[in-house]
C-alpha cells in the first residue's frame, strides 16, 4: 500500500465516492417487490433519487421518515412507524428495505427495536416483510451500503433449506447490461441460478404507457430464502469481507461459498467461467468460446496502437481491481489505482488481478478524493482517465480522455447499459479505449489522417 498523497490535508475536495444509505437504497431496487425506506430526512431520499436518476434514466421512489428537527431531540420511531404504514398503504410491497441515516445513527434511533415494535402494534399476517440495516455515511462509502444491505438481506431473509442444484452469485455494483449479461451466461450453461440483488429490470426497464409504483422484476423472495441450499455461491469482488453475505451464509448455513473478481477481461472471465463449468460438469459453451477467441484476436490487432499507454483508474475497489487486470493485459500500464473505499483489501486486490503480467507496479491508494487523485496523476503522467463521471473536471483540466465506467455517470446516456463483465464485456472495453487513443493521437495532428 502506498502512503497518504496528502497526510497533513483533511478535508475532502470533490470525494471519489457516495453514502452508504445510497448504495443500500440500490441493493434493495433489486429485489421483486420491494420498496427501499431511508430513516432519515427528506433530504436524503432526495439526493440519492437524483443521483440513481440521473445514472439510469428510469423513475425511482425511495421512500423516507422525513424527520425534522423535533425528532432529533425526542427520537424518529413515530415518524418511521407512521411512514411504514403509508408506504405499506399507498404501494402494498411484499418487503421494506429500511437503511438508517446519519441523523438517526447520531441521535441513537434503534431501528430492530422500531421495527418490532411496529410490528408489534401494526404488523398483519400478510404484511410485507422488513428488512434493517445500519448505514450510517460517516462509517464508510456507498460500496458499504451496498453490501451491508446484501449481508441484512441474506441474514433476515434467509433460512436453512435442503440442498438443491441452484446457483447462487452475490453481485457487486454492477450495471443492469452485466446483471442481464450473467445471467444469460448461466442460463447457457444450463444452470438455474439466483443473482442478488438483480435490478436489470426494475432500473433499466421498457416503456410503459403507465407508471408502476414498484416496477417489475428483482431477485424473488422464495429464491433468497432458499439460497443456503445452492449447490454454489459465487461471491462477486476481489475486496469483500468477512462480515459480506456470502461469509454469513458459510458460516450459519455452511454453505459453498466461492470468491471471485469481477469477470472483467479475460483471465477474469476464465476464473468464473471455470467455476459454472464446474457446476454444470460442462465446458464452456461454444458461443462464448468464439467471443474468447475474436476478444484475443482484436486484441492482437490493436495492440500496436495502445501497448504501453499509461492509465489513471478510479472508483470502486473490485471495478478498479478488474479494470487493471483487464489493462495489463491489453498492454496499458494501470500507473496509479485509486478509490475512495477503505477496505485494506485494496493493493492486494490489484495485486492478484495483474498476476504474473510484467507491467510497472501501479500506485494504489484509498480512502482519497479527486484532489489527491488529480494531485497524484499530474505527477506520475498519464494518457488517459478511467472511472465514472465525478473525474470529468479533472480530466478535462489537464486535456486527458475519460472513459466513463461504472457508477455514477451523469453526461452521458446509457450508463445503465454499459457492459463490463465477461468476454462481450472486455470487447466493448477494448474498442473503447482502443478507438479514443486513436482519435486522441489523430485529433492532436497537425496534417490529420485518415487511413491507419
Amino acid at each position: 500500500m502506498s502512503a497518504p498523497l496528502n497526510p497533513d490535508y483533511i478535508s475532502t475536495t470533490n470525494g471519489c465516492k457516495l453514502c452508504r444509505p445510497l448504495g443500500a437504497a440500490l441493493a434493495f431496487r433489486g429485489i421483486e417487490g420491494c420498496v427501499p425506506f431511508l430513516h432519515g430526512s427528506q433530504g436524503c431520499a432526495t439526493y440519492m433519487r437524483r443521483y440513481l436518476i440521473s445514472h439510469f434514466s428510469e423513475p425511482v421512489d425511495i421512500a423516507s421518515s422525513s424527520l425534522g428537527e423535533k425528532n432529533a431531540i425526542y427520537g424518529g420511531g413515530p415518524n418511521l412507524k407512521l411512514g411504514l404504514q403509508n408506504v405499506i398503504k399507498r404501494y402494498g410491497p411484499s418487503l421494506i428495505g429500511v437503511a438508517s441515516t446519519c441523523l438517526t445513527e447520531t441521535i441513537g434511533d434503534d431501528l430492530p427495536m422500531l421495527v418490532r415494535e411496529y410490528n408489534e402494534e401494526f404488523g398483519a399476517e400478510d404484511g410485507p416483510k422488513i428488512v434493517t440495516v445500519s448505514t450510517p455515511s460517516y462509517g464508510g462509502t456507498h460500496m458499504e451500503g451496498f453490501h451491508a444491505a446484501m449481508r441484512a438481506v441474506v441474514e433476515q431473509l434467509t433460512g436453512p433449506t435442503p440442498p438443491h442444484d441452484g446457483v447462487t452469485i452475490l453481485g457487486n455494483m454492477l450495471s443492469p447490461a452485466d446483471i442481464r449479461h450473467l445471467k444469460d451466461i448461466c442460463a447457457h450453461f444450463g444452470l438455474d441460478a439466483t443473482l442478488l440483488p438483480d435490478y436489470s429490470e426494475t432500473l433499466d426497464g421498457v416503456a410503459l404507457n403507465s407508471y408502476p409504483l414498484i416496477p417489475a422484476g428483482g431477485t424473488d423472495q422464495r429464491s433468497i430464502a432458499a439460497m443456503a441450499g445452492a449447490q454454489l455461491t459465487i461471491e462477486l469482488g476481489a475486496t469483500v469481507d468477512e462480515k459480506s453475505a456470502g461469509a454469513y451464509l458459510a458460516r450459519h448455513y455452511g454453505a459453498n461459498v466461492a470468491g471471485c473478481g469481477l469477470p472483467i477481461g479475460i483471465r477474469a472471465t476464465d476464473q468464473f467461467m471455470a467455476l459454472l463449468s464446474d457446476c454444470a460438469d460442462k465446458p464452456m459453451p461454444p458461443c462464448y468460446a468464439k467471443a474468447r477467441g475474436r476478444l484475443v484476436d482484436a486484441m492482437v490487432d490493436g495492440h500496436k496502437y495502445i501497448f504501453g499507454k499509461r492509465a489513471v483508474i478510479y472508483g470502486e475497489q473490485d471495478l478498479v481491481a478488474g479494470l487493471a487486470g483487464f489493462l495489463s493485459e491489453i498492454g496499458i500500464h494501470p500507473v496509479l489505482c485509486a478509490s475512495g473505499d477503505k477496505s485494506g483489501r485494496f493493493a492486494q486486490a490489484i495485486s492478484e488481478a495483474i498476476g504474473d503480467i510484467e507491467v510497472p507496479t501501479p500506485e494504489v491508494h484509498e480512502g482519497v478524493d479527486f484532489y489527491d487523485i488529480e494531485n497524484r496523476a499530474a505527477e506520475c503522467g498519464v494518457d488517459l482517465v478511467i472511472g465514472h463521471s465525478k473525474g470529468y473536471r479533472f480530466a478535462r483540466q489537464h486535456n486527458l480522455p475519460l472513459i466513463r465506467v461504472g457508477f455514477p455517470i451523469h453526461d452521458r446516456v446509457g450508463g445503465q447499459r454499459l457492459l463490463h463483465v465477461g468476454f462481450a464485456g472486455a470487447q466493448r472495453l477494448f474498442d473503447e479505449i482502443t478507438n479514443t487513443i486513436i482519435a486522441r493521437k489523430q485529433d492532436s495532428s497537425p496534417i490529420g489522417y485518415s487511413y491507419m
